[in-house]
């Protein structure tokens, strides 16, 4: 599937959508509990997925393929693209405005 920034993706076996905050370098497929994810939102999706998934609001990345998401709802099913689970990044501490 190809991607570019702001494209929303949902998922068919939970609630969890995403938004793409950086795209991939190349063509891949993102998954949500190894079913992959439709770039629209489901009329009803069936909850089959299992196991813990993404968190609301955090960002989830692929080091070799440079894709980077963000959360946009929660629900169950591990994120993975192109069969490589997505890793949790980590928060940036702000700057001190003293």
């Amino acid at each position: 599937m190809s991607m570019k920034p702001g494209t929303r993706f949902w998922s068919t076996v939970s609630p969890v959508s995403v938004v793409v905050v950086r795209p991939a370098a190349g063509k891949v497929t993102l998954t949500c509990g190894g079913v992959p994810m439709i770039e629209h939102e489901p009329e009803n999706a069936a909850v089959t997925a299992e196991g813990e998934g993404p968190l609301l609001g955090k960002r989830y990345a692929d080091e070799d393929s440079g894709l980077q998401i963000l959360c946009t709802r929660g629900g169950a099913g591990e994120l993975a693209v192109d069969g490589r689970p997505l890793q949790l990044m980590n928060t940036r501490p702000l700057p001190a405005s003293d």
